[in-house]
C-alpha cells in the first residue's frame, strides 16, 4: 500500500496519531463506554451508529458498514490518495518523510498542481512581507487599519500587498523555478498578445483564500486607487473551485463543531470582521451563490445554519436562494437581517461586534418567518386576490416543514392574522404534503440517552457462520489463538470472505507483528474485506476466553465442512444413479440431500 515509503514510517505516523482527535475534527464524537460515537459522515442518519475505538485506533459504522484506520478515514472523507493522507498526518505529527516518496510516479498534472500550490504559498509570504515591511506597502497597511482590522487579524489572515509593478512578482517566481505559463494557468500571472507576463494582482491589497486544509489556493485583490475592477479574484483553476471552497472553513471548523452552528456570510470581509468581533464559527462563499456541495459540507458539521447576507435587495434575494438550499439538505435554517441596507462588515464597523451579535445574530428569523416576511413584500394584502395568493405561497412553505409542531405553530399564526379556520389550513397543508410524498420526521437529535452500542437489524446467521465470526474476532485480538486455529483448520473456513481475512492474518503474524487491527487492515486491498475485518474487530468479545470455547468454535466449523462434504458426495452419487438409470435410488438420494440441506439451515 505504501509503495516506496518504509512500512516502519507508515506505522510510526499512524501510532503517533490519535484517531479520535482526527475524526473529531469532522464528527461530533461523544464517549460511551470504551468507544466514541457520532453521526456517520458517510451516510445520513439521526441516531449515532458511527463508532471510533481509541484502544484499537479504528472506526466502524454499524449503519453503512464503512470502517478502517486513520488513513482510511482521511481517504474517504477528503478524497485523498494514501500518499496525501500520509503527508497530511506526517505534517500534523511533525514526522519527516523521505524527500522522494510516492506509490506511483507523479503525473505531469500532479507535478504542475504541486508547483501551483507551492507558488501560492511563496506569494502568500511575499505579499504579507511587503505589506508589513516595504515602503510601497504602507498605504495598503493603512487602508487595512482604517477598515478596522487589527495587527493580530492582519497576521492571522496573512493579508498582503502586491506592488504596482509588472515584473516584480514575475521575476520572483522565475527565480523560484516556476514557469510563467504554469503560473498563468494558476491564475497568478496574466499575459498579453505580445507574450509579456505580469502580476495579475499588482497594486492591490491581497487576501489569501485557503482551502479546507489551510493551504492558499487563490487570492482576492482590492485596488487602492482608481484601478478597475475594484475587486479581483483568482480564476477557477485545478486548485480553486468557488463552488467547493468556503472562506475561513479551515479556521472555523472546530468552532462550528463545538457550537453545532455556523454563520454564513457572502464575503470574506464580513467573515474577518465577525471573527475579530469574537464570532469564530463563520464562513463565507466566494462571491457566488451557495452550492449544494457547500451546503452538504456544512451539514456534516452543524445542525443550524444562520445566513447573514447584505441588507440590500440583492442580498435578500441571495439569502432566499441559500435558505431554500440549506433547508433542503436538512439543516435548521435561520436568516439574520441586517438593517438600513448595510452589509455585515459595515454594521460591525459602525455599531461594534457586541451589538451585531445581540441585534442581528441572536434575533435571526426562522426559515418560515423569513419567507413569510419576504413573500409579503410582493403582495398588497389589502387586495383580496393578492391576499389569497400570499396565503397559498406561505402554505407551500409550511407544508415543506418536517415537524408537525412547527407546522401547527405557523398555521395558527396564519389563521389568527387572516381570521381563517386552522382546520381548513391544516387540510390544505396535508393535501400539499401528500402530493409531494412527504412524511413526518422525528426532530434530529445528535445523541440519545441510550448508551448501548447501536445495532443494525440483520437476519440471523447460521451457527457455523457466527462461530467463524467470533473465532476471527479472537484471532485478531490474540496471535496465540490464531496459531492454534491455523494448526487445526488453517484457511478452511466455510465463508469465502473469512478465508481471505485469516489468510492475511496468518501472514501478518508470521512477519512478527503484534496484534494491531489498525496496522493489519493496511495489508488488505479489497474495500469490502477490510470493512468486514474492522466490523469483526469491533465486535464485543470477552477479555478472557477459555480453550474450550475456542475448541467449540473450531468443531462447529469442522462439522459444517463435513456436512457440506457429505452433501457433495451425495450429489455425486445422485448423478451416477441418474446416469445408470436407477430412478428409485436417485429419488432416495435426492430426498437425503434435501434433508441434509434443511439440517444445515438450522445449524
Amino acid at each position: 500500500m505504501a509503495g516506496h515509503i518504509p512500512e516502519e514510517k507508515v506505522d510510526e505516523i499512524r501510532k503517533s496519531t490519535d484517531i479520535v482527535e482526527v475524526i473529531g475534527n469532522y464528527v461530533d464524537l461523544k464517549k460511551q463506554g470504551r468507544n466514541h460515537f457520532g453521526l456517520c459522515p458517510f451516510h445520513g442518519e439521526n441516531t449515532p451508529s458511527f463508532s471510533v475505538s481509541q484502544d484499537k485506533q479504528i472506526f466502524h459504522c454499524f449503519g453503512c458498514g464503512k470502517g478502517g484506520n486513520v488513513y482510511t478515514f482521511l481517504m474517504e472523507m477528503e478524497g485523498f490518495s494514501f500518499i496525501q493522507a500520509l503527508k497530511q498526518l506526517a505534517e500534523q505529527t511533525g514526522i519527516d518523510l523521505p524527500e522522494q516518496m510516492g506509490d506511483e510516479p507523479p503525473t505531469e498534472r500532479s507535478q504542475e498542481s504541486q508547483a501551483m500550490l507551492e507558488a501560492h504559498e511563496w506569494l502568500t509570504k511575499l505579499y504579507h512581507h511587503l505589506l508589513k515591511n516595504s515602503k510601497d506597502g504602507r498605504e495598503a497597511y493603512q487602508y487595512l487599519i482604517d477598515r478596522g482590522f487589527t495587527d493580530e487579524t492582519i497576521q492571522k489572515y496573512q493579508m498582503g500587498y502586491s506592488p504596482d509593478s509588472k515584473d516584480f512578482v514575475v521575476t520572483f517566481l522565475e527565480k523560484k523555478g516556476y514557469h510563467p505559463q504554469t503560473m498563468v494557468k494558476a491564475g497568478l500571472l496574466s499575459t498579453n498578445d505580445h507574450g509579456e507576463y505580469a502580476d495579475r494582482f499588482r497594486g492591490r491589497v491581497i487576501f489569501p483564500l485557503r482551502n479546507h486544509l489551510g493551504k492558499t489556493v487563490a487570492f482576492a485583490g482590492r485596488s487602492l486607487g482608481a484601478q478597475e475592477p475594484k475587486y479581483l479574484n483568482s480564476p477557477e483553476t485545478e486548485l480553486f473551485h468557488k463552488g467547493r471552497l468556503l472562506y475561513n472553513f479551515d479556521l472555523a471548523r472546530s468552532s462550528i463543531r463545538k457550537e453545532k452552528s455556523v454563520i454564513l456570510f457572502e464575503g470574506f470581509g464580513d467573515v474577518i470582521s465577525a471573527n475579530q468581533a469574537g464570532i469564530h464559527h463563520a464562513v463565507g462563499t466566494m462571491g457566488t451563490s451557495l452550492s449544494s456541495t457547500q451546503a452538504n459540507l456544512l451539514k456534516k458539521y452543524a445542525d443550524q445554519i444562520i445566513i447573514c447576507y447584505d441588507g440590500d435587495r440583492a442580498g435578500i434575494e441571495a439569502a432566499v436562494k441559500a435558505a431554500k438550499l440549506t433547508k433542503s439538505v436538512g439543516c435548521q435554517t435561520y436568516v439574520a437581517r441586517v438593517p438600513d441596507e448595510l452589509d455585515p462588515d459595515d454594521f460591525i464597523q459602525k455599531h461594534g461586534g457586541e451589538r451585531f451579535k445581540r441585534e442581528i445574530i441572536d434575533t435571526s428569523d426562522t426559515y418560515i418567518s423569513f419567507m413569510m416576511s419576504y413573500l409579503r413584500r410582493g403582495y398588497n394584502l389589502q387586495v383580496e386576490g393578492d391576499r389569497i395568493t400570499y396565503i397559498e405561497e406561505v402554505l407551500k412553505e409550511i407544508a415543506g416543514l418536517d415537524r408537525a409542531v412547527e407546522r401547527e405553530h405557523y398555521l395558527n399564526e396564519l389563521a389568527s392574522e387572516f381570521q381563517l379556520s386552522t382546520a381548513t389550513l391544516k387540510e390544505e397543508v396535508q393535501r400539499l404534503r401528500s402530493q409531494s410524498g412527504q412524511k413526518d420526521k422525528e426532530p434530529k437529535n445528535r445523541y440519545t440517552n441510550d448508551t448501548r452500542r447501536p445495532t443494525v437489524q440483520k437476519k440471523l446467521l447460521p451457527a457455523f457462520h457466527n462461530a467463524e465470526r467470533k473465532l476471527i474476532a479472537y484471532m485478531l485480538k490474540d496471535p496465540y489463538i490464531a496459531d492454534k486455529v491455523q494448526e487445526e483448520i488453517g484457511g478452511a473456513f466455510n465463508i469465502e470472505d473469512h478465508q481471505v481475512i485469516v489468510t492475511h492474518l496468518y501472514a501478518y503474524y508470521e512477519d512478527g507483528n503484534e496484534s494491531d487491527i489498525s496496522q493489519f487492515v493496511e495489508m488488505i486491498g479489497d474495500r469490502s474485506i477490510k470493512d468486514l475485518a474492522i466490523e469483526l474487530a469491533m465486535a464485543p468479545v470477552s477479555e478472557e476466553v477459555s480453550d474450550q470455547e475456542i475448541h467449540d468454535y473450531i468443531e462447529r466449523i469442522k462439522s459444517e465442512q463435513w456436512d457440506r462434504t457429505d452433501i457433495k458426495n451425495l450429489e455425486a452419487e445422485l448423478k451416477r444413479a441418474e446416469q445408470q438409470n436407477e430412478p428409485i435410488k436417485a429419488a432416495e438420494i435426492a430426498m437425503e440431500i434435501i434433508r441434509r440441506k434443511k439440517e444445515l439451515k438450522h445449524h
